[in-house]
C-alpha cells in the first residue's frame, strides 16, 4: 500500500503532536510519509518516517483558494498531488479545514458526477453507531440536487466506514412533515424519495442526530457546521460535568469499579476516536482533522484514511454517482 501524506504543519499543536500520531500510525504497521519543510527533523523526532519536502504553510486564518493559489509549494498542496500523483493513498491534515479542500479540489479533481464535494463528520450516538452528517462546511449555499447527491455518498460512506448495511437517510428540517422547511428543504424532498440507492426515512430534526432513528443527515454546510459546533460543545460540556460527578461522589475504589463502565462512555463522546471528517466527492482520499488535534486524534484520522484506502471508498463512491446519473428517474 501507498503511504499516507500527513500535513506535519496542519493544526495548532503541529508539528509535534502530529508527528507523532504519524509515527504511532507508522509503528501500527500504517505507512505514512510526512509533508513539512525540509529541516522538519530539526524541529521534531521524525523517526524512520520519510519526509515530501514543502516551503510553504497555508495559516488557519488564511484565505482559503488565495492561499491554494499563491502558496504552491504548501504541505496541502504538495499532500494533494501525491495523492494525485499516485506517491501517497490518502492525505490527511488538521490545518485550515477550507484550504485542505481547496488543495483537494483543486489537485486531485472531483468524480466524474460529482456536483459539488461534501464533508461528512461522525456524530457520536451513545450505544449506537455515529450518525453521519453532511456537508459541515464545503458549501454554504447548495442546490436541491446537490443535497441528493450528498444522500447517496454519504449512505456509501457509512457502509464503508460503520458496516451499516442499509443506512437510513434523513433531511435535516424544521419537523418531520413534508411540507415543513424552507423551499430548499420543501424542493430537495421529493427528489430525495425518488432518488435510487438510499432508504430515505424523510425530514428529521436536529434532536435526532444524537439517537439511532437516523444514520445519515443531509443539509448544507453553513447548517451543517453551525450544528456541527453546537453538538460538539454540547457533548464535551456534558462529558465533563458526566466525569466532574463521579469523581464528586466516588472515592477510588469506587471509581475503579466503575472505569469499565465510564471509559467506553468517554471513549464514545470523545471526537479524537473518530480522528477527523472525509471528503467526500474529490478522486482521492482526503480526511480533514480538528484544529485542536493532538497525537491521538492523529492516529485515528490516519486509521480512517487507511480503512477508506483498503475498503475501495472512492471507487464504490464512483459507481454509486454513475448509477444515480445513468438511472432513468
Amino acid at each position: 500500500m501507498l503511504p499516507i501524506a500527513v500535513d506535519a504543519m496542519g493544526g495548532d499543536r503541529s508539528p509535534r503532536e502530529i508527528v507523532d500520531g504519524a509515527k504511532r500510525a507508522a509503528a501500527a504497521g500504517i505507512p505514512v510519509v510526512l509533508v513539512g519543510p525540509d529541516d522538519l527533523a530539526s524541529r521534531v523526532d521524525i523517526g524512520d518516517l520519510q519526509l515530501i519536502a514543502a516551503s510553504e504553510v497555508i495559516a488557519m486564518d488564511e484565505d482559503p483558494a488565495g492561499g491554494v493559489r499563491r502558496k504552491k509549494d504548501s504541505t496541502l498542496v504538495r499532500a494533494a498531488e501525491a495523492v494525485r500523483d499516485g506517491t501517497a493513498s490518502a492525505m490527511i491534515s488538521a490545518g485550515n479545514t477550507g484550504a485542505t479542500m481547496a488543495s483537494a479540489l483543486l489537485r486531485m479533481g472531483r468524480i466524474k458526477g460529482v456536483n459539488r464535494p461534501a464533508i461528512a463528520t461522525p456524530i457520536p450516538v451513545i450505544g449506537s453507531t455515529p450518525t453521519i452528517v453532511l456537508d459541515v462546511g464545503a458549501n454554504a449555499v447548495v442546490q436541491p440536487e446537490w443535497l441528493v447527491q450528498f444522500a447517496q455518498m454519504g449512505a456509501v460512506y457509512a457502509r464503508h466506514r460503520f458496516g451499516m448495511a442499509r443506512p437510513l437517510v434523513g433531511l435535516l428540517s424544521i419537523g418531520e412533515e413534508a411540507g415543513k422547511g424552507d423551499p430548499l428543504r420543501k424542493e430537495t424532498f421529493p427528489l430525495l424519495e425518488q432518488a435510487p440507492g438510499i432508504e430515505f426515512i424523510g425530514n428529521v430534526e436536529g434532536r435526532d442526530i444524537l439517537t439511532d432513528t437516523v444514520d445519515v443527515v443531509v443539509t448544507d454546510g453553513f447548517t451543517g457546521n453551525v450544528v456541527l459546533k453546537s453538538l460538539e460543545g454540547c457533548v464535551m460540556a456534558v462529558k465533563k460535568a458526566f466525569v466532574d460527578a463521579i469523581a464528586s461522589v466516588a472515592d477510588g475504589d469506587h471509581t475503579a469499579a466503575l472505569q469499565p463502565v465510564i471509559d467506553p462512555l468517554v471513549a464514545t463522546l470523545d471526537p479524537d476516536t473518530y480522528g477527523g471528517a472525509v471528503l467526500l466527492g474529490v478522486d482521492g482520499v482526503c480526511v480533514i482533522s480538528h484544529g485542536s488535534t493532538g497525537a491521538t486524534a492523529m492516529l485515528n484520522g490516519i486509521k480512517v484514511a487507511d480503512e477508506m484506502v483498503q475498503g475501495g471508498l472512492v471507487d464504490e463512491l464512483r459507481r454509486a454517482v454513475q448509477s444515480a446519473t445513468s438511472d432513468p428517474q
